[in-house]
């Protein structure tokens, strides 16, 4: 039931922290998991769980499957070998990983070999299935060099595109040309058991050859195109371990990745158990239970951060509310940061501190930005919010909130500031949310 009466602008910091809270719930990976178990076609199952909300999901999975687990590992961020104890047997056949993200490094190859050996190992299993959780992060933490590639190959060419702005397409596009699980290798080392696949996916098409770089699909890019990224980020030069690997594989040197129609995809089924469309619709459920107009609810967070918070921003601009009805935008999916400066942030932070300086001056107009997974960049906020007082505050406080920006130092601007948004890690990830609440003047 909505408020008796219309939201107060004052109250905004309240607002702001109610949306947050319905989508984390709304998006809660065990919760998702539960509600699409479903019995396997065999008595006996092994699990691979990776991503930010492995252990998460491998609890909600464990708990109601009733077929008997006989294998697992579980690779998350740090403080998922903690959330596992308890939850599967203490014995040397199952284990859990502790990994980083986003730059691979020792310990994600190790957990990433695991992972290969658990598939290799189910292959060759009569009547097991292997059950595979994937979430977002599952790229970084999934990461197996394909010989003769290092890792400091991977961490080279992911710092390199990173700083270019390369989108997930282009990543992945590398990524599965560099790498053993990644576009459909998986499935191969698993073939022919059977797999079956439950994902909380972090792609706003949930494209199942974009989340996790595809480790159970088909694979559409080739050397070639994994080159021409490369070629158009005009970083090859800075990478040439890397660059001649794809050039041998054009020239048919090396295999290709899996492709439609192979044999090994016959027994692969996979299901989408979250999305950040689940978490648009719970931010659009309770902006309304707030006593905001029905919200309109864009699927297109995507380029420039800079770009995309300032356009937000104009566009919550553009919306007139009635004195009693105040109204929103929300949105979700994932922008990039072009790093030109020296500072910390991350996109979302990066997004509204760009929105801060398109409202500065009005009166009437909130916009925030936030990581589900609740971290935004190398920094311990998942996001921020911003009114048109934002930037006079800190003025006040001698901050130029441009200068700022244009260091890329979103995060030390809103510590001051006072208005980021923690939630903590959450265990779960389905894009970013970026939110507008217009109130009447």
């Amino acid at each position: 039931m909505p408020p008796p009466s219309p939201p107060l602008f004052k109250d905004h910091p309240q607002h702001v922290a109610s949306v947050v809270r319905a989508v984390l719930e709304a998006a809660d990976p065990q919760e998702c998991i539960r509600k699409h178990v479903a019995p396997l076609d065999t008595q006996r199952y092994s699990l691979l769980a990776a991503g930010k909300a492995s252990a998460a999901m491998a609890r909600g999975f464990v708990a109601a499957c009733e077929a008997t687990l006989s294998h697992s590992v579980v690779i998350g961020p740090p403080g998922t070998r903690l959330a596992m104890r308890g939850i599967v047997p203490d014995s040397a056949s199952h284990a859990a990983y502790d990994a980083d993200h986003p730059l691979p490094t020792v310990r994600n190859v190790e957990a990433a070999e695991a992972a290969a050996e658990l598939a290799r190992r189910g292959a060759g299993v009569a009547d097991e299935t292997l059950v595979v959780l994937l979430s977002g992060g599952a790229s970084a933490f999934l990461a197996l060099p394909q010989p003769p590639m290092t890792l400091e190959d991977l961490r080279d060419i992911t710092q390199v595109l990173l700083r270019a702005g390369a989108n997930i397409h282009e990543l992945n596009a590398v990524r599965k040309h560099l790498e053993q699980l990644k576009g459909g290798g998986l499935a191969k080392l698993a073939s022919p058991a059977p797999v079956r696949a439950f994902i909380l996916s972090d792609v706003m098409d949930d494209d199942l050859a974009t989340i996790a770089s595809g480790p159970l699909v088909a694979d559409h890019s080739t050397f070639a195109s994994a080159l021409e990224v490369l070629e158009r980020c005009g970083r090859g030069h800075s990478v040439p371990r890397v660059t001649a690997h794809f050039k041998r594989g054009v020239a048919g040197l090396l295999r290709e990745t899996l492709k439609a129609g192979d044999p090994a995809l016959a027994n692969v089924v996979c299901t989408i158990v979250g999305s950040n469309a689940l978490a648009l619709t719970a931010a659009a459920r309770e902006v309304t239970r707030l006593g905001f107009g029905a919200a309109p609810i864009r699927e297109n967070l995507s380029g420039d951060a800079r770009g995309a918070g300032r356009q937000f921003a104009h566009d919550a601009q553009s919306h007139t509310p009635t004195p009693d009805q105040p109204c929103c935008i929300i949105a979700g999916g994932e922008t990039i940061v072009h790093v030109r400066g020296q500072g910390a942030g991350g996109r979302n932070q990066e997004f509204a501190l760009a929105a801060a300086l398109q409202l500065d001056g009005s009166s009437r107009e909130v916009v925030a930005s936030f990581a589900t997974d609740g971290v935004d960049g190398p920094t311990d906020a998942a996001g921020a919010y911003v009114s048109g007082e934002t930037c006079t505050l800190a003025s006040s406080r001698g901050l130029d909130a441009q200068a700022f920006l244009d260091d890329n130092d979103s995060h030390t601007f809103f510590s001051k500031v006072g208005t980021l948004i923690r939630t903590g890690p959450t265990g779960t990830n389905v894009n970013d949310i970026a939110l507008a609440l217009i109130y009447p003047k």
